[in-house]
């Protein structure tokens, strides 16, 4: 399991994978579902890097490139009231005048 991933990650990993295997999918092909489900959750939840702005060390900058869900959980950390109405350019002024 990749290091970034917690507990439960890997509990759901494992559960997939045996799903899919009791389905009858091979197993690399079931290590492969089992994978790119966990990292779609975790993608959703805005625990992953963007890949596009990766390194350049100017957080404003992917703003834009983030999901609505990945901005909303940002919103949350820095506590912004309203967040829940939001559109996503609202999103992004909104945690910019945080920054």
């Amino acid at each position: 399991m990749p290091p970034a991933w917690t507990d439960k990650d890997e509990r759901m990993y494992d559960h997939i994978k045996q799903s899919e295997l009791d389905d009858g999918t091979s197993e690399d092909r079931a290590e492969e579902i089992a994978g790119r489900t966990v990292n779609k959750q975790r993608r959703s939840e805005g625990r992953t890097p963007n890949k596009k702005t990766q390194g350049t060390g100017n957080p404003n900058t992917s703003l834009e490139d983030r999901t609505k869900d990945e901005l909303y959980n940002r919103a949350t950390e820095l506590n912004i009231d309203g967040r829940s109405k939001m559109t996503k350019d609202e999103l992004v002024a909104a945690i910019r005048d945080r920054n």
